[in-house]
């Protein structure tokens, strides 16, 4: 009898200890992909954003002077060159100048909200998923942990405590493990969110610049043709 009840203890023992391996392994594989998430949208931020409004001031300077000669190729040109979003929706607007100031305006602004807000709101639900599935796989681990040392206590009158210390051990480590990666990630989302509000108001500050002298060289051009 207790040859049987020693084997099933057994049985518990490498599967408690065979799902803590996957436990944290898929803790790893969680906070890897939110580092990897997190650094992306610092990239794209840093790539789409200018670091100060002095710096693109400096840009729509030289874009209004040049639309101002009315040549809108040179404009596109200063454009194309500077791949942050201030300039390429500019760019967009000049490429579609013969449909009317109005249709531009339109365009760019569902283009922002389309293929910048969005993409960056896209990768940011990913670092909402890491925030919530890491404290949850660190439950589960807790849980494992707890049901292993259970076991070991039920399966016999008088168990040592180093019988069942890994367990405990599992469940303490996989819930501050968890934790320890959802909380980083809490905070930088946190600055991620700061970004990109400044980024949006530095580039709807900046295109709403650049469609003042947009409309002014629009109606000079169209009364010309008139």
């Amino acid at each position: 009898m207790d040859n049987v009840l020693y084997a099933a203890l057994l049985d518990t023992t490498k599967l408690t200890e065979y799902l803590g391996y996957l436990l944290y392994a898929a803790l790893g594989l969680i906070a890897l992909w939110g580092a990897f998430c997190v650094i992306m949208l610092w990239r794209r931020i840093g790539q789409t954003r200018f670091r100060s409004e002095d710096e693109q001031t400096a840009l729509l300077d030289q874009l209004d002077e040049t639309l101002a000669s009315g040549d809108f190729d040179a404009a596109a040109q200063i454009c194309d060159a500077d791949g942050r979003a201030t300039p390429q929706l500019a760019s967009l607007a000049i490429a579609n100048r013969r449909f009317g100031y109005a249709k531009v305006r339109s365009l760019v602004t569902d283009r922002f909200q389309r293929d910048v807000l969005s993409d960056l709101e896209y990768r940011l639900s990913w670092v909402d998923t890491v925030i919530k599935s890491a404290p949850m796989v660190g439950l589960l681990g807790t849980v494992v942990g707890m049901m292993g040392a259970f076991d070991k206590i039920s399966g016999g009158e008088s168990v040592e405590p180093t019988r069942f210390a890994g367990d405990i051990r599992l469940a303490l480590l996989t819930t501050a493990l968890g934790l320890a990666i959802a909380i980083p990630l809490v905070l930088a989302k946190a600055s991620i969110n700061v970004r990109i509000g400044k980024m949006e108001d530095l580039v709807g500050a900046g295109l709403t610049r650049f469609f003042d002298t947009f409309r002014r060289v629009q109606g000079t051009s169209s009364e010309e043709g008139g």
